[in-house]
């Protein structure tokens, strides 16, 4: 397979690295975009878009990359706190009031989005409903009490954060987190990205395949995603009535190019972030929030409302291998995102070709953790700069 588009003077490692992936075997499906100083500077793309091999990637490819979705998830609730619908330190009960039973009376929307809330899973409530039940995972999550008391541990929230946020979205802000994202912040920010990608789009999708036939089983995030069945099958992914749904932790559906432009002016004091939640809450989604140890993650990391920070980037990313990050050292933004679900070698071999390093280091602690490689005989890191899923 050849690697089409293109990379500028001084990006000709990517490329070299790009093309090892795709020969070797261990890319069969690829965006990788770079962007410096406000425009695209290596847009790459390799493979193919279907399972047949039949239709090659383009840079237009749309792809789900799980986790990656949270922070998008993120921007919605904020735009109803900017609207003064919600706030980030009131109980969420004073909305949902089916919510704040059980010992979640004081959880908080900031608990929520810095998977504090004690929900990193769905419980046995939700056993046996189907992954399209949107409103009885609420109902479920709304009933059930939290695995510990909300605050007061970490623990990546990895199917139930935008069903978390959704619940809260229409009891307090009248509208859904599908709604609020399609309408508001995708249009505003300019966004190549869908929850529910519309009928015009669904022959961008591309469809997702394992590396290994034991992949979801393998993850270290496993005993988090096993309810509702099927989130990970590639059956449930790569049907139509998956990707026109909302299930916000992950299927949010996008391409390179569009990630790689969001991060790169993620941080701008004059950008689209900051114009579209106001100076408070844009300082608010970028500051560090929490380090401790993520107990779905499996590594001590840092977490602000959205993404995951240290002193040399701000990223996110969701297993199977596609990432995006914001490089505070060296000022791009790149985004690796693949239908080859596997681990996040290829992504971090792109990066170390940029001169940035995706190993996690919570930022109030000398504690540094590899997720990119595990020891011998352990099963591989799930979700480089993040959670989950």
């Amino acid at each position: 397979m050849n690697v089409e588009g293109f990379a500028e003077d001084g990006y000709d490692a990517v490329r070299q690295v790009f093309q090892r992936l795709v020969d070797s075997g261990l890319e069969t499906g690829a965006g990788v975009s770079v962007w410096r100083e406000g425009r695209e500077v290596v847009r790459l793309n390799a493979g193919w878009v279907d399972a047949g091999r039949s239709r090659p990637w383009r840079g237009d490819t749309l792809v789900q990359p799980y986790s990656l979705s949270k922070s998008f998830v993120t921007l919605a609730a904020l735009v109803a706190v900017r609207d003064g619908a919600l706030a980030l330190d009131e109980p969420i009960a004073r909305y949902w009031s089916e919510y704040g039973v059980r010992g979640k009376e004081r959880t908080t929307l900031r608990h929520v989005l810095t998977h504090r809330a004690g929900q990193p899973r769905f419980g046995p409530e939700a056993a046996g409903l189907d992954p399209l039940d949107d409103s009885g995972l609420r109902v479920s999550l709304a009933r059930a009490a939290p695995e510990y008391v909300p605050g007061t541990s970490l623990g990546e929230h990895a199917l139930t954060y935008g069903h978390l946020v959704d619940g809260i979205l229409r009891a307090g802000a009248g509208a859904t987190l599908g709604e609020i994202f399609n309408d508001t912040v995708r249009p505003a920010l300019n966004l190549d990205a869908w929850f529910g990608v519309p009928d015009h789009a669904l022959n961008r999708v591309a469809d997702l395949e394992y590396a290994d036939p034991n992949w979801p089983r393998l993850l270290h995030a496993a005993p988090w995603l096993q309810i509702p069945a099927g989130v990970l099958d590639t059956e449930w992914a790569n049907s139509r009535a998956w990707r026109q749904s909302v299930f916000g932790a992950v299927n949010l559906h996008t391409t390179a190019t569009a990630m790689a432009a969001f991060f790169s002016c993620l941080t701008n004091e004059d950008g689209p972030v900051r114009e579209l939640l106001g100076s408070r809450l844009h300082t608010e989604l970028l500051a560090s929030q929490v380090t401790d140890y993520d107990e779905v993650f499996g590594t001590e990391i840092t977490w602000t409302l959205g993404f995951v920070r240290d002193k040399g980037k701000i990223a996110k990313g969701g297993i199977g291998g596609s990432v995006a990050w914001w490089s505070l050292r060296h000022h791009h933004a790149c985004a690796y995102l693949t239908r080859r679900l596997d681990d996040h070698s290829r992504a971090a071999e792109i990066a170390a070709a940029l001169g940035d390093d995706l190993t996690v280091v919570g930022e109030d602690s000398a504690c540094e953790s590899p997720l990119i490689t595990a020891p011998a005989g352990s099963p591989p890191p799930d979700d480089l700069i993040n959670e989950d899923a």
